[in-house]
């Protein structure tokens, strides 16, 4: 519909004079010599879909001694590997590639993220995390469910640990670190995080052995931290999206550090988009403000509480964050074939993500409704909102409520989908969003538009005006013309404003709007 019509239920309108508003199959293996770990002479540039070729479009706007180490076409970037006597050439001429609105989208460093644990004395103690969710009163209904699938983004897993074997998928991992087939920690004491996550999510419950995780959901490792802790932006992409390529249901991402990149919002994008709810560390610094990737609207980020409820001093918190659960001394399974408790919103990530594998066990949720359902059934146990989010995670109330009957909203979500048409790169279409409820609780955008484009997505919340590509509160910015952005709590003092932009091809397209009351 364009111009002034309406749609049967609310007033949806398109506005006009906007036109030119300015498996492992995703990703090519590293060339050899590729150092594994942080990338820290390296860019990453993306590449719009439509190009005749990531490695193609790429490669004439560098300079000698530069060159294209590593591709994920179903991402839409590569991986350039600088000299020191290339640096500033090449990134003068990849932005100046960037301004020109060819195939070369974007253009940002490969930034180094970092485990988010707090160091501490490790030291044994009482296993309290699962108590405090509650988690004895979902186990009345069930333990779990093998074909719920939880991914591990982090540092291997030691998949042969007594406590977690049984519960590991039969092809347990990749190892983008190495780019192997085995995500095995390559040392045992240096890389426990992996490890320690996997089990505070689904160590065996009832298995006579050790300590129990949040549920039996099935194990899948993607190691993408090398054993000090850190990996790269491009591996950690990667390893989310092939997360999600594996039919993951959760992907828990206890990591973060590495700043904003479109690189990593394009992968919980993508994962989103496939299904998969994406569970990340709120951060550790102890301040205001929310760590990527736990900040992009995509995931649902987590802080951390003390056993006696109250936010962990090292916790990050602000607005986006969404849950929080217990992450100080939490015990958990070790390398050394034992438990050890160490501390930090890595921690509180896999309670989360173990109480949503558990949900599914019980419920037929999309990850939207999962998300929703998580938090409608949280325990607001009277931290700020800014600290707690919609509540402390409770998985007996998650597994014994049905689905839209919990506090804080819940209810049915209402869903609308149009369709149009872009004629060119200098085409654009607005539309304005009234609310269905007065105080929606999530609003997810979705663009669905022709293989052979390239269209992005740009949402205003709260303005009253259309977006335009440089100027937005929301943006999805694909390779290819699959965009979503998710927007918990959403200001809906004004409608919502959306922009559907080519960037290159003409096609048509849906639109597809879901508010969650």
């Amino acid at each position: 519909m364009r111009g002034n019509d309406t749609l049967d239920r609310r007033t949806f309108l398109q506005l006009s004079g906007l036109a030119g508003l300015a498996g492992l199959t995703g990703f090519a293996s590293a060339v050899p010599g590729r150092t594994p770990g942080p990338k820290t002479n390296e860019l990453l540039v993306g590449v719009s879909s439509t190009a005749s070729g990531t490695r193609t479009a790429v490669t004439p706007h560098l300079p000698s001694g530069a060159r294209v180490v590593h591709e994920n076409d179903n991402l839409g970037y590569a991986a350039v590997e600088l000299p020191d006597q290339a640096s500033t050439q090449a990134q003068t001429s990849l932005a100046q590639a960037v301004k020109s609105r060819g195939p070369v989208k974007y253009v940002e460093p490969n930034a180094t993220y970092h485990t988010q644990y707090q160091p501490n004395d490790p030291q044994y103690g009482d296993q309290y995390a699962d108590q405090m969710v509650n988690a004895a009163t979902a186990w009345d209904d069930t333990l779990g469910d093998a074909g719920v699938t939880i991914a591990v983004i982090d540092q291997g897993v030691k998949y042969d640990h007594p406590d977690l074997s049984g519960n590991m998928a039969s092809d347990p991992g990749y190892d983008f670190v190495d780019d192997d087939s085995d995500p095995y920690p390559d040392s045992m004491s240096e890389e426990y995080h992996g490890t320690h996550v996997a089990g505070i999510a689904a160590a065996g419950v009832d298995n006579g052995t050790g300590v129990t995780g949040i549920g039996n959901s099935t194990i899948l490792s993607g190691r993408v931290l090398s054993e000090a802790g850190s990996g790269s932006t491009s591996d950690i992409a990667d390893g989310i999206e092939w997360a999600a390529d594996q039919g993951a249901d959760v992907i828990n991402l206890s990591l973060g550090g590495g700043g904003y990149t479109q690189t990593m919002k394009n992968a919980v994008s993508y994962a989103t988009s496939n299904g998969a709810l994406v569970v990340a560390a709120a951060g550790n610094s102890g301040t205001q403000g929310v760590s990527y990737p736990a900040a992009y609207s995509e995931c649902v980020a987590v802080s951390a509480l003390d056993s006696d409820g109250s936010l962990a001093s090292y916790s990050q918190y602000g607005s986006s964050v969404e849950l929080a659960a217990p992450g100080t001394d939490v015990l958990s399974s070790w390398t050394d074939d034992g438990y050890n408790t160490i501390s930090g919103t890595s921690m509180a990530t896999p309670v989360v993500a173990g109480v949503a594998g558990l949900t599914l066990a019980k419920w037929d949720l999309t990850n939207s409704e999962l998300r929703s359902h998580l938090k409608n059934t949280a325990a607001d146990i009277g931290l700020p909102s800014d600290e707690q989010g919609s509540g402390r995670v409770d998985a007996g109330n998650a597994v014994t409520t049905q689905p839209g009957d919990g506090g804080g909203g819940g209810g049915d979500p209402y869903t609308e989908t149009l369709s149009d048409s872009l004629s060119s790169s200098a085409d654009s279409d607005c539309w304005e969003w009234s609310w269905e409820s007065s105080a929606p609780s999530q609003v997810v955008v979705e663009l669905d538009g022709p293989s052979s484009a390239d269209f992005d997505l740009f949402v205003n919340e709260g303005t009253g005006t259309c977006p335009s590509t440089s100027s937005y509160t929301h943006r999805s910015w694909s390779s290819n013309s699959q965009e979503s952005i998710t927007i918990d709590n959403p200001d809906s003092s004004t409608p919502l404003h959306i922009l559907a932009d080519s960037y290159s091809g003409s096609g048509g397209y849906s639109l597809t709007i879901t508010e969650y009351p």
